[in-house]
């Protein structure tokens, strides 16, 4: 019993440690006429203040995400003829993400050396978006109102984020891991570049990468 505890305490007593990850994998945005896959990369730094929970800081980038939508234009004036445009608008759409947040293990611990660990995380984020539109015809916007402007443009949205992640001991303070998490929009800034703004973007992670524990 002794020697448990004692173990016990220098385990402890090795606490806070500080962890590095970094994995790639796939996001896919899951809005209605906003829907794209694209792929990313991300980087993580641990701060392990128990062998069970601690704090993360999170960023993420991912390539282009492509869609398109089926959209009208509406004249202005009566005397404009004709009164509607029906075009396409091709989007691409390119996201950043910084995250902070809490991390607990259900099963193992940030230093397990055996067996496999479990854990929940979940954070608020800023996410960093930017979207070019390409129409298929041209729209002139002095006669016409448009639904979604033609061109490049920078957009914000703060997030909260949550997700659950697998990990397994490699050996030498690494770890594999797989993670499953989404961002889901806490707040609306209306862009005149995005066609659908309510909710959105609304993205899923799953990703696949390696820790090393410091």
């Amino acid at each position: 019993m002794a020697a448990f505890a004692t173990t016990a305490s220098l385990s402890q007593q090795s606490y806070p440690q500080f962890g590095l990850a970094t994995d790639l994998g796939v996001q896919r945005n899951f809005k209605k006429e906003q829907q794209y896959w694209a792929i990313g990369h991300t980087v993580t730094a641990n701060f392990h203040l128990t062998p069970k929970e601690g704090v993360y800081i999170m960023f993420a980038y991912h390539s282009n995400g492509k869609f398109s939508n089926q959209v009208t234009a509406t004249a202005k004036l009566p005397a404009t003829l004709p009164q509607t445009v029906n075009y396409t608008n091709e989007a691409n759409m390119r996201i950043k993400q910084f995250t902070i947040g809490y991390k607990k293990y259900l099963k193992g611990a940030a230093d397990a050396e055996k067996g496999w660990n479990l854990y929940g995380f979940a954070g608020f984020g800023l996410l960093l978006g930017k979207v070019t539109n390409t129409h298929s015809v041209l729209i002139d916007t002095v006669d016409y109102n448009v639904p979604v402007r033609s061109g490049e443009a920078h957009f914000k949205r703060l997030t909260f984020d949550l997700g659950l992640g697998w990990e397994l001991p490699l050996g030498g303070d690494f770890y594999f891991y797989t993670e499953a998490k989404a961002a889901v929009p806490a707040s609306d800034y209306p862009s005149k570049y995005i066609f659908v703004n309510k909710n959105a973007p609304f993205t899923g992670w799953l990703g696949a990468g390696l820790r090393i524990l410091f």
